[in-house]
């Protein structure tokens, strides 16, 4: 019997700083390719047809007013195809669509995408939403609060390498700072702002509770809240991400929010998560909320279905679990699962991003309406929401 010397398995911390190291380098080369700053992040183009679809107008009204000249008229492209930018596509929506947006009176309606679990689809939800309300014209603001930055890496922006902690909501949270608009940027996006996330973020979980132990008259649940007071006048709609937990953050979200919108694929686990996470929130509210004599409502709260598998004969029950106990909450509409959008997050951005030329035409367009409805249905009940704000100060 020979004696073989065991391969030592142990991984030491040296060699978790070395793999630290090796998928830093990975990432600066994936990077280089589909990460690229701001500033060679190309936002897509679209064609007339599509301009003409986001504004609601027919095709001979399109083209009436292109031959008027009031709007951009875009560029000509071989094969006599107009294609027009992302400005000036919001411009034709701005324009055209003009009863749509917000009333001078009215502030920013927030909404935070939120859930418990990871790989829901939370954060595509919220950065595809954003993209398609600035599509119809309005300006919108989006502030990562996950440690984890994936909306700002949906952004073409790297948090371990492009984002400062004095770029997010840290200084916030210790307060040094009293508003976010220091911390405010601008994206490859036309009509979309930024609030960054990087790991740092995770400093909040600590910097919360002490200020609640020294500070008598602090309010840890309402830092963002009071954070954006002025970004509510500035922007048409702000659109919280929110970490896969019910952290300090998650909290802050929650309640500066308006609206709150849970992607919630249909199985068995993601539905009965959704039910520990309400629980929870209902008990924290409790205690942080009605227990003080205060009140808090929501102006609506939506239940997506996300990453529905058409040949997955189990999701149709849970799909029933979920309406019976979401009820109308639940959206008329389900976001499919479809190689689409695999294809779209793996390289880094949306169904927006996606050049439709690039993937079968039948797919894109399941991906691409479903969302499109999504955006229409959460726009109507911003709409609510202001007309609701205006009605409030005239006593109506």
């Amino acid at each position: 019997m020979t004696n073989k010397k065991l391969t030592d398995s142990r991984v030491s911390l040296e060699d978790l700083i070395a793999t630290s190291s090796r998928v830093g380098a990975v990432i600066e080369s994936v990077r280089s390719t589909m990460l690229a700053p701001n500033a060679r992040k190309k936002p897509p183009t679209f064609t007339t047809n599509q301009v003409a679809t986001i504004c609601g107008l027919e095709k001979a009204q399109m083209d009436y007013r292109i031959k008027k000249g009031d709007l951009p008229i875009g560029q000509m492209e071989l094969g006599h195809r107009r294609r027009f930018s992302l400005s000036d596509t919001r411009i034709w929506a701005k324009t055209v669509r003009a009863k749509h947006m917000r009333p001078e009176s009215a502030e920013a309606i927030t909404i935070a995408v939120a859930n418990f679990k990871g790989g829901v689809t939370k954060t595509t939800t919220a950065v595809t939403l954003a993209q398609g309300l600035s599509l119809r014209g309005h300006n919108v603001l989006v502030i990562d609060t996950d440690p984890q930055g994936s909306m700002t890496t949906l952004f073409g922006v790297l948090p371990d390498v492009d984002v400062s902690d004095e770029q997010t909501i840290l200084p916030l949270c210790f307060g040094s700072e009293i508003s976010i608009d220091y911390a405010i940027q601008s994206t490859y996006w036309s009509g979309i702002d930024i609030v960054p996330a990087n790991l740092a973020l995770y400093s909040a979980e600590f910097a919360l509770p002490s200020r609640q132990k020294e500070e008598s008259s602090f309010e840890f649940w309402n830092v963002l809240t009071h954070g954006i007071d002025i970004a509510r006048t500035q922007y048409d709609v702000i659109i919280i991400d929110t970490s896969p937990s019910l952290s300090y953050l998650t909290i802050n979200s929650l309640l500066a929010a308006d609206g709150l919108i849970m992607p919630l694929p249909p199985s068995t686990l993601d539905f009965t998560s959704s039910g520990q996470f309400w629980n929870l929130f209902n008990d924290l509210t409790t205690n942080l909320i009605t227990n003080r004599g205060k009140t808090k409502s929501f102006d609506f709260v939506d239940v997506l279905l996300a990453r529905v598998d058409a040949n997955d004969s189990s999701s149709s029950v849970v799909r029933e679990w979920i309406t019976a106990g979401y009820a109308n909450m639940v959206l008329p509409v389900e976001i499919p699962k479809t190689s689409l959008t695999a294809s779209a997050s793996a390289e880094f951005g949306t169904v927006y991003d996606t050049d439709p030329s690039s993937i079968n035409a039948r797919t894109y367009r399941r991906a691409f309406d479903a969302y499109e409805r999504v955006v229409e249905l959460v726009e109507e009940q911003i709409e609510t929401a202001w007309n609701r704000q205006v009605g409030d100060q005239h006593g109506t």
